[in-house]
């Protein structure tokens, strides 16, 4: 019983490392209909400045809202230059943001060098829990609560302000939304900027939570983001949360039971969800 409930819970961690990565991109996809293949630069990109922020001002809390400030001015950055020319296009979406991708993990290497990277948890956040035969491990414990804090305080956000309000209608009809005289461009800047933002805590979470960083982490990464947003349903927030969860339990409990099929078997998943739902498990037809 002990070890499923473990297995459950590295699971879990891992499935809300993937849904911070992968809830940015459906809410980029569902407003804007773009296609970031970049997404996982921001992913790594905070990862490196958050562990060196860590390591210079050995303040945790520090290093998360720095990560997050690094999203959001790699963001407005990305959205500003490279997106907004190839709006509508999603071949030129495809190919800029892949060439924007392979930029950012090659000047990680100018900046911070080749080699991977130790990353540390807080002392605070070291060690376990034993619940009898169950043994918690802190941090894990930690990135589960973070996963589900963030998907309730962007929930909040999308069915209680305004804000939200707006950005779940331009999600359904963008031209109706512009047709009221609401500035479609600011809010597709401010959604590119938060779905940044929240990659970014992704990889800043994960530095220690896999012990190293390096510069290819964005790309893998990112294939998994795109195969939780593939079988969520593009564009549903809730379904990444669902889908993130889903691929990290089987993740978890594959790589244990059946380890030679730990690497394929969410692309079964997906697999399977475009087969029998291509529209994804959340999104509705049509």
């Amino acid at each position: 019983m002990e070890l499923f409930i473990n297995l459950i819970i590295n699971g879990l961690a891992t499935g809300m490392l993937v849904f911070l990565l992968a809830a940015g991109l459906t809410l980029i996809f569902g407003l804007m209909d773009v296609l970031n293949f970049a997404h996982g630069g921001f992913f790594a990109w905070g990862a490196f400045s958050g562990v060196w922020l860590y390591s210079t001002t050995g303040s945790f809390l520090v290093s998360i809202i720095g990560a997050m400030a690094t999203g959001l001015i790699l963001g407005a950055f990305t959205e500003k230059i490279i997106i907004k020319p190839v709006y509508g296009n999603h071949v030129q979406q495809i190919l800029i943001t892949l060439g924007l991708m392979l930029v950012l993990s090659e000047l990680l290497k100018v900046v911070w060098g080749p080699n991977q990277i130790v990353a540390k948890a807080p002392a605070y956040l070291k060690g376990s829990w034993e619940l009898g035969d169950i043994i918690i491990i802190k941090y894990r414990a930690f990135i589960i609560i973070i996963g589900f804090l963030m998907f309730t305080i962007v929930q909040l956000i999308l069915k209680k302000t305004k804000i939200g309000l707006v950005v779940r209608a331009g999600v359904m009809n963008k031209e109706m939304v512009q047709a009221l005289g609401i500035n479609i461009k600011k809010i597709f800047m401010f959604v590119f900027m938060v779905g940044a933002a929240m990659a970014a805590l992704g990889g800043v979470l994960m530095a220690p939570y896999s012990g190293v960083i390096y510069a290819e982490m964005g790309m893998e990464f990112a294939i998994l983001a795109f195969i939780v947003v593939v079988i969520g349903g593009m564009g549903s927030f809730p379904g990444s949360l669902f889908a993130a969860i889903l691929v990290g339990l089987t993740g978890s409990f594959m790589a244990y039971f059946v380890p030679e099929l730990s690497l394929a078997v969410n692309m079964l998943l997906m697999a399977i969800v475009l087969i029998f739902r291509p529209q994804g498990l959340f999104k509705a037809k049509g």
